[in-house]
């Protein structure tokens, strides 16, 4: 992946802001923005946050190798190893940076002009205007924080996006453990009793059915998950609506088989799909695609959503990928994580962009 990052300070030090951009390095497609107002500070400690800002954007996609293009000499040369880094500001964020790179197999930094880094640069303007026009709105009282949130230990700042994760019941295909992605199968009797449940189980929770307004209730457009989200919202009240991101991943030529039959059919592949998140099952996808489109729809979710509880009901590598995110954990959770059917999880996305993940894999209701 390619990131281009910038920073800049109206006064340096003055109102300062960053901004920083992930690419696809075939295709040149946007995967992440990211851009924040920084208050007061320099334009040097702007360009390092943006790196550090793109960094970790990549880092969540599951990026393998990076090549940065910034246009600040410094930080390149800083970050190459060339020049020594004598600002006692710079040094910690530096740190960072080189943190967050050792997740990578390979990082290259690269200067680029200031007109080849203009995407990264509207961001940052953007985030120094915003920050700007909000300086007037602030308001004087403060939200207070109840005492059982994860907040009072984390510093997280303001109200969470909340999300209840359902992995969908009993299937023919799970009773026999074979892959099951894209192939539409529906639940069994005891896949319904399993729905049922845990539609119980998350009617009882806080928010849920005392909402002020029905709980969002999103699902996966398979006939398994619509089943088990039509269950929940018998219960809780509301409507099911489908969202193409928490689709399963998709298996191709792996589909119906199980782990042996498949590993027998194409070993050395099955092999390296188990140990390498961007290799693709055949005529299938990659993990690493399945946590861009995941990330895609928690991003939509925080702008249609913020603040509120939702209810997620989708199949297992959806799941897995929030709870990642959550977590900001690397690609090897999704093997080392295990999610049972109708089980319950909840991770919480704060606006300043800490996540709290409150509960993993919980079937206390199929008991």
């Amino acid at each position: 992946m390619v990131v281009e990052a910038d920073g800049g300070s109206r006064g340096n030090p003055g109102p300062a802001g960053y901004g920083a951009v992930v690419k696809d390095a075939a295709t040149g497609e946007v995967l992440a923005e990211r851009a924040e107002g920084l208050g007061v500070t320099t334009n040097n400690v702007a360009e390092y946050q943006g790196l550090v800002a793109g960094l970790a954007a990549a880092a969540e996609l599951g990026a393998s190798t990076v090549d940065v293009r910034m246009d600040s000499k410094l930080v390149v040369e800083q970050m190459s190893g060339r020049w020594k880094i004598k600002h006692a500001a710079l040094q910690p964020l530096a740190q960072e940076a080189r943190e967050l790179a050792e997740r990578f197999e390979r990082v290259r930094y690269e200067w680029v002009p200031r007109a080849q880094n203009s995407h990264a640069d509207r961001l940052a303007n953007e985030a120094m205007d915003a920050q700007a026009g909000k300086r007037t709105e602030v308001p004087a009282t403060r939200t207070e924080v109840p005492a059982n949130s994860p907040a009072r230990w984390t510093g997280a700042q303001g109200k969470p996006t909340r999300l209840l994760l359902l992995r969908h019941g009993q299937t023919e295909m799970s009773v026999d453990r074979r892959y099951s992605g894209r192939g539409d199968v529906p639940l069994t009797e005891l896949g319904r009793q399993q729905a049922a449940a845990a539609a119980k189980r998350i009617a009882a929770l806080p928010g849920v059915a005392d909402a002020d307004e029905p709980t969002p209730i999103l699902a996966s457009p398979l006939t398994r998950t619509m089943q088990t989200a039509q269950a929940v919202a018998d219960v809780v009240g509301g409507r099911v609506e489908t969202r193409q991101g928490l689709l399963e991943t998709d298996f191709g030529d792996w589909e119906g088989l199980t782990f042996a039959e498949a590993a027998e059919r194409d070993p050395e592949l099955h092999s390296r799909w188990l140990r390498d998140f961007t290799v693709p099952s055949p005529g299938g996808e990659s993990f690493e695609r399945v946590h861009r489109r995941v990330l895609a729809f928690r991003d939509e979710l925080f702008e249609t959503h913020a603040g509120r509880t939702v209810i997620v009901v989708s199949h297992v590598t959806p799941i897995k990928s929030l709870l990642r995110m959550g977590l900001d954990a690397g690609p090897s959770l999704l093997f080392r994580l295990h999610l049972d059917l109708a089980s319950l999880s909840i991770v919480e996305f704060y606006p300043d962009g800490n996540a709290s993940v409150r509960l993993v894999n919980d079937t206390c209701h199929l008991s």
